[in-house]
């Protein structure tokens, strides 16, 4: 089996590649790596990098040179910058999307394709719950390139010429502390704040609610959806829902006292500080998982568990 990643050596595609790596799950032959560079690779024959920009359509001649059997595809322009930088968000999120599906169509035989589409889909203000049923009404660019990307994958599954599906992800924690354009990095800053015992201002109070989901459980997300019949479908994945004030008195309880400054900005507080219940019934039936407790998060979120 052939499987190719892109946004391989970000923070969801290095958890991925470690996990196929382990042996725990999908056999394969060849695991086709793409991203703009790549840090320190495992010694591994069966690892093809291919660096490069998925909005260079030339990019997929290399990264495709042999048919792709399943196509995990993380690579975006996150949210904050997608916002300051309308083309290269457009050009990233969109186009080297189409151009990832156009590239599949022509290698002659569908590929199981899962596209990790974002929650960025619904805009804010949310209404009061969030389920399989609500419409996505995207207020930023990066939610309305994800949402037009979905439409085109579930029409390239229509066709016949892919197998996907989309999977619409919150924010991931715990990302490492470096800028990474997202608006949601809070979320992740507050852990590692904890972990190195160092202060933290947020961008939210302690009231604030949000949706949480591990790296780990991401991982299993994206895998778990490659092992169902793509269809062209759109999973809405279940997740935590717990205030800041939740999250930093049980990183209190594991790290001790975290010195948190609260400066609740508006805006954020908007878009990721008011997430209303969220209701998973279809992909929980369909075997999707969340991390279950407040504690198992922090384990699988900080790499120890």
């Amino acid at each position: 089996m052939h499987i190719l990643i892109t946004g391989a050596d970000g923070f969801v595609g290095r958890a991925l590649v470690r996990r196929l790596l382990s042996g725990t799950e999908t056999a394969f032959t060849r695991l086709t790596l793409v991203d703009q560079r790549f840090g320190d690779l495992p010694d591994d024959p069966r690892l093809c990098p291919v660096t490069g920009n998925i909005a260079d359509s030339a990019l997929w001649a290399d990264a495709l040179a042999v048919p792709a059997d399943l196509v995990l595809h993380l690579a975006s322009v996150p949210g904050g910058l997608a916002e300051r930088e309308f083309d290269l968000g457009l050009a990233v999120n969109l186009h080297g999307t189409l151009g990832l599906l156009d590239a599949l169509r022509r290698q002659g035989r569908p590929a199981k394709y899962v596209f990790a589409s974002s929650v960025a889909v619904y805009g804010d203000p949310m209404p009061d719950m969030v389920d399989d049923t609500t419409p996505p009404r995207p207020t930023l660019s990066y939610g309305a390139q994800k949402l037009a990307a979905e439409v085109m994958v579930t029409d390239y599954s229509r066709r016949g010429f892919i197998d996907g599906c989309s999977l619409r992800l919150p924010g991931i924690v715990a990302r490492p502390p470096a800028p990474s354009g997202l608006i949601s990095a809070f979320m992740s800053a507050v852990m590692w704040a904890a972990v190195e015992g160092r202060p933290v201002t947020l961008p939210v109070g302690p009231d604030a609610v949000c949706w949480w989901m591990s790296v780990a459980s991401a991982v299993d997300a994206l895998l778990h959806a490659a092992r169902l019949p793509g269809q062209g479908q759109v999973w809405l994945p279940p997740v935590l829902r717990l205030t800041i004030g939740e999250l930093v008195e049980a990183l209190a309880l594991r790290f001790g006292p975290v010195a948190v400054t609260y400066a609740p900005d508006p805006a954020v507080e908007a878009r990721f500080g008011r997430q209303p219940p969220l209701q998973a019934e279809r992909a929980l039936m369909a075997g999707f998982r969340d991390d279950g407790t407040i504690d198992r998060l922090i384990d699988r979120s900080l790499g120890q568990s």
